[in-house]
C-alpha cells in the first residue's frame, strides 16, 4: 500500500510541493472514512492540496466557499419547481471530496447541517433524508490568525474530525521548488497535469485491508491509556473523548497499512496521536497564558504513558 501512497504523492507533488505527510494523512482518513481539518495562514495552498489529491484518487471534488450569509440549503440543496413539479436540485454536499473553505465563516445553523452530513453521511431535506456518495470526505480549512466575523467550530463538530493538520510555512528549498512550477500569470498551470492514479475497486481494496489490521491487546491498552491521560493532566480543560480514542486506533491502522504492515504498533500510535488530538483538548486558562499549546498537552500524554513492549 506504500506505492499506493506514493503514487498519489507524486501526482499531488506536481503542484503541491513539500506536503507528502499531508497527503499521507488526507489518504489515511480516507481509508477509514474520516475528515480533516486543514489549519494554516493564507497561501499555503490548502485548497490547493485538496484540489489536487481528489484529481489524483479519481473521486468528484466540489468547493463550498463559507461565508456569513451562507443558508444550509447553500450547502444541501433545495427543492424546485420545474414543469409543475418539485424537484430536489441537490447541493455541493454531494460529491466525494467536499473542500469546506473557511468553515468556521459561516454560522452554526449551516455548520449544523454539515455536521449531520460528516457523521450520518446524509441530508434532510423537507424531511427525507438523501444519502450522500460513497467515499465522501469533507476537507475543511480555518485561518488561526484571523478571528473578526468568524463562529468557531463547537467542540461537538471539531470531535467529528479525525485530523487537524497545521500547514506551516516552507523551508527555504521548498519554496524554491514552488517557485520552479509552472504559472500562468499568478496561476498553477501544473493542475490541469494531475492525473487519477487510482482505481475504485483498488481503493475499496485499501479499506478492507485497514479494517484487517491486527491490533493486540497491548496495544488497545496503550491507546485507552493515552485518551485518558489527557483528561488527568493539570493543564487540560476538557480531555478527548472516547471517539477520540476510536479515531486513534483507526488513523494508527491507516498508518501501519501504508507503510505494509499487517499489524499495529505503538509507535504508529505515538505518531498518529498529536494530528489526532490536538483540536479535541480545551485548556485550563491559566496553561493558555503561558502559552502552552495543545500539542505539548499530548506530548505529555505520550510521555506519561509506558509503551508497551
Amino acid at each position: 500500500m506504500n506505492e499506493l501512497r506514493d503514487r498519489i504523492a507524486r501526482e499531488v507533488s506536481k503542484v503541491a510541493v513539500g506536503q507528502e505527510e499531508t497527503v499521507e494523512r488526507l489518504l489515511a482518513a480516507l481509508l477509514v472514512g474520516g475528515h480533516v481539518l486543514l489549519e494554516g495562514v493564507p497561501g499555503v495552498a490548502k485548497t490547493l492540496l485538496a484540489n489536487a489529491v481528489s484529481r489524483a484518487l479519481g473521486l468528484d471534488f466540489r468547493r463550498a466557499q463559507f461565508t456569513p450569509d451562507m443558508l444550509p440549503s447553500d450547502l444541501t440543496g433545495t427543492m424546485t419547481l420545474r414543469g409543475g413539479e418539485l424537484v430536489f436540485r441537490p447541493g455541493p454536499v454531494f460529491t466525494s471530496v467536499l473542500l469546506a473553505d473557511e468553515i468556521n465563516r459561516t454560522p452554526p445553523k449551516t455548520q449544523a447541517a454539515l455536521l449531520e452530513a460528516m457523521e450520518e453521511r446524509q441530508v434532510t431535506i423537507e424531511g427525507e433524508s438523501r444519502p450522500l456518495p460513497s467515499p465522501f470526505i469533507v476537507i475543511a480549512t480555518q485561518n488561526p490568525i484571523e478571528y473578526e466575523g468568524t463562529y468557531p467550530l463547537p467542540e461537538a463538530q471539531l470531535d467529528r474530525f479525525l485530523f487537524k493538520l497545521e500547514l506551516g510555512y516552507p523551508d527555504e528549498e521548498t519554496e524554491k521548488r514552488i517557485l520552479g512550477l509552472r504559472h500562468r500569470g499568478v496561476q498553477p498551470a501544473t493542475l490541469e497535469d494531475v492525473q487519477p492514479v487510482v482505481q475504485a475497486d483498488e481503493l475499496q481494496a485499501a479499506q478492507r485491508d485497514v479494517d484487517g489490521t491486527g491490533v493486540s491487546d497491548e496495544v488497545l491498552a496503550y491507546v485507552s491509556a493515552i485518551v485518558r491521560k489527557t483528561r488527568e493532566l493539570p493543564s487540560v480543560e476538557l480531555g478527548a473523548s472516547p471517539r477520540a480514542g476510536v479515531h486513534l486506533l483507526a488513523a494508527a491502522k491507516a498508518l501501519a497499512r501504508l507503510d505494509e504492515r499487517g499489524f499495529v504498533t505503538p509507535d504508529d500510535v505515538a505518531a498518529a496521536a498529536p494530528d489526532v488530538l490536538r483540536h479535541r483538548l480545551i485548556l485550563r486558562p491559566e496553561a493558555e497564558l503561558e502559552r502552552y499549546r495543545p500539542d505539548d498537552a499530548v506530548q505529555a500524554a505520550l510521555q506519561a504513558v509506558p509503551i508497551p513492549r
